[in-house]
């Protein structure tokens, strides 16, 4: 008989990511009439690449502001496979966005040829932080790097901020400008697995941001981008599209890889959560374009600081979830860490993370969304396939998967005011459980 195992975080206990000790374990046919929640281990889906978060400016300089100590814990918390949460993903701003301290590039303003070129500013706080979290991790981060906008000079506005656009005389230079950044990251050690094209293309924010239509993003990759990196000998660095929210991310998606010689660029869809939990969107692009892939590359709790708050770990497991279950494929948070503010910020947009160091007073506070993460992060091991679940039992959210290693891990979500008893049930066993009210459980399943 397999070994059923518990781990719990609820609202009402102090179980933070608690083992609740073994189940008891029956024959199915033992286990009394009720809501049965199902796995199908015969049915398969997708492989998931693991789980992580963003190295922002914001987060990296906030870090250098408390003790090397506390830095060294939330670095352990986050990273380490068994003391932490046991992250393996990391995106990185590409120049400034809104998490960094000011607008800046890489390059002097007018040098199309990129000549002045030089990351160096990233070596002071971002760099480091990667290269900790990937000792740490005991392996290289899967990095993805995304673009907020392109320097002033280049675009249609002439501001980094407030949207605009590239200027077409501009494109061949800002495609050369990814593949300069590439090259530059592995040179100081840090391999890119990918690139997104733009940072939320179809919104104009006060701070850094630029505009493409579908079709400018498909000309773009086509004709551009795509070819610059196979010329630059960069053709094992996945392309991401869209790289912004649900709503319209069917339009989009299809903008791009309905064309095949944009598509062949293409290693998938990013996608973000702001504006709306349409999951069945991600579902639908995987329909359309199922030998392409999906990544959810960002989301965080907006308005600044919710210290305690219950309700943001529920969002965050609620949408892993959510887009899980509809074949994505990764978990991208945004940033790691924030300060006391949630910021830093240059044009004052303060957020929530699932870590906040107050800097003045050298503490460090993880809120409940850290711990929903983990849920997924500690157990769901890169590589593990989805499998199906039978259920209809409308309080509960839940997902599941087999790990490389054999194990399942079983991810359940209560968000009801009651608690709610159902029986977990796998070939031909089954356990009998009660999810406490607001809370989230992961099921260990080792034969």
């Amino acid at each position: 008989m397999a070994k059923w195992l518990k781990v719990l975080t609820s609202r009402d206990s102090a179980d933070r990511l608690q083992p609740q000790g073994e189940l008891e374990v029956q024959s199915g046919a033992g286990v009394g009439a009720g809501q049965r929640l199902k796995v199908l281990p015969e049915q398969t889906f997708q492989t998931v690449m693991g789980f992580g978060g963003a190295f922002t400016e914001a987060t990296a300089y906030t870090l250098s502001r408390i003790s090397p100590q506390k830095r060294d814990e939330v670095i352990r918390r986050y990273f380490d496979p068994q003391e932490g949460l046991g992250y393996t993903l990391g995106r990185v701003h590409i120049h400034s966005c809104d998490f960094a301290l000011e607008n800046y590039t890489y390059i002097e303003d007018g040098d199309v040829e990129l000549k002045t070129f030089d990351i160096s500013r990233d070596h002071k706080w971002v760099i480091p932080l990667i290269h900790d979290a990937a000792k740490t991790a005991g392996k290289d981060i899967t990095m993805l790097a995304s673009p907020w906008s392109p320097p002033a000079w280049m675009k249609t506005n002439g501001d980094m901020n407030h949207g605009g656009q590239l200027k077409p005389e501009y494109r061949e230079a800002w495609s050369k400008y990814y593949t300069k950044f590439i090259k530059a990251y592995r040179e100081a050690g840090i391999p890119i697995w990918g690139i997104s094209v733009q940072n939320e293309p179809a919104a104009v924010q006060t701070w850094d941001s630029c505009i493409y239509s579908g079709e400018e993003e498909r000309d773009f990759v086509r004709d551009h981008l795509g070819p610059t990196m196979h010329q630059e000998g960069l053709a094992d660095v996945n392309i991401l599209i869209w790289d912004h929210n649900r709503d319209i991310m069917i339009e989009r998606a299809s903008a791009v890889l309905s064309d095949p010689e944009a598509a062949q660029y293409v290693w998938g869809t990013g996608f973000h959560w702001y504006v709306s939990e349409a999951f069945e969107n991600v579902g639908k692009v995987h329909e359309l374009f199922p030998d392409k892939h999906l990544l959810f590359t960002e989301g965080c709790q907006e308005g600044g600081v919710k210290l305690g708050a219950w309700f943001t770990g529920e969002r965050y497991g609620r949408n892993i979830i959510g887009d899980l279950n509809n074949w994505n494929e990764g978990f991208l948070d945004w940033n790691l860490v924030l300060d006391e503010t949630g910021g830093p910020n240059h044009v004052g947009n303060l957020c929530d993370a699932p870590i906040i160091a107050d800097t003045k007073a050298d503490t460090v506070h993880y809120n409940s969304s850290y711990y929903y993460i983990g849920h997924f992060s500690k157990y769901i091991q890169p590589g593990a396939v989805r499998i199906g679940m039978d259920t209809e039992i409308p309080s509960l959210l839940a997902t599941a998967f087999r790990n490389p290693d054999g194990s399942f891990a079983v991810v359940v979500q209560n968000e009801s005011d009651e608690a709610q008893p159902f029986a977990l049930e796998l070939g031909g066993e089954a356990a009998s459980e009660t999810l406490p009210a607001h809370s989230i459980a992961t099921y260990i399943i080792q034969a």
